[in-house]
């Protein structure tokens, strides 16, 4: 691919101008149709098209199942404050619930988390209690489908997901809690599907221990 491939369009620059206005004006991305009506379109599928081109290019990344789930990449990021899906549920004992239910969006400085933050999601549970993982707590997820072990991550075993340290040795892996009351899910990937949803790159909590608020 040659450099000047790699560069915008004039009608993608547009579009990514309309981006970070939007994030400036308002704290989060315009949708697709937002976008369309400010181009003078009559459909979204060339603002589709577009997409996907600024995304081929690391411009962007998209969210698929979000109305809102355009953000800026790399060099397009102006550090405007973003909005992050909030997924409403995420076991930190044993797989419950699929990564499908949004629950909000959160205004948060992109600049708080590297990698950056992708998306956000709720635990339940406390089988990561010993790496100050609690219950309710709002982890930022980096999204990626990558992960060495000992990190932490956030995986998928059919339409469940769980937050676990990650260890693999071949095709054996094993989803580890830091938490001695909880056992590790163990799994052979020749027959077991496990997908890496992210890693866990920070924490947001909204109120102190109880034993400090007192």
């Amino acid at each position: 691919m040659s450099p000047r491939s790699s560069l915008p369009s004039p009608r993608q620059q547009q579009i990514l101008q309309l981006i970070e206005q939007a994030l400036r004006r308002h704290g989060r991305p315009p949708t697709r149709g937002e976008l369309a009506t400010a181009l003078g379109l009559r459909n979204r599928q060339g603002i589709d098209q577009h997409l996907h081109a600024l995304a081929d290019k690391g411009l962007i990344s998209l969210e698929p199942r979000l109305a809102r789930g355009i953000r800026l990449r790399g060099a397009a990021n102006t550090g405007a404050p973003l909005r992050l899906p909030l997924y409403g549920r995420v076991a930190a004992g044993v797989p419950t619930l699929a990564l499908d239910n949004i629950e909000d969006e959160l205004t948060l400085d992109p600049a708080l988390f590297r990698p950056r933050a992708d998306f956000l999601l709720r635990v339940h549970g406390q089988s990561m209690r010993d790496a100050d993982i609690l219950d309710r707590d709002i982890l930022a997820i980096h999204r990626t489908a990558q992960a060495s072990n000992g990190q932490i991550v956030v995986a998928r075993i059919g339409d469940e997901a769980t937050v676990k340290y990650y260890y693999r040795s071949g095709e054996q892996l094993r989803l580890e809690p830091a938490n001695p009351a909880f056992a590790p899910i163990r799994i052979n990937l020749r027959h077991t599907e496990c997908a890496i949803e992210g890693l866990v790159v920070g924490l947001v909590r909204s109120g102190l221990p109880r034993s400090a608020a007192r």
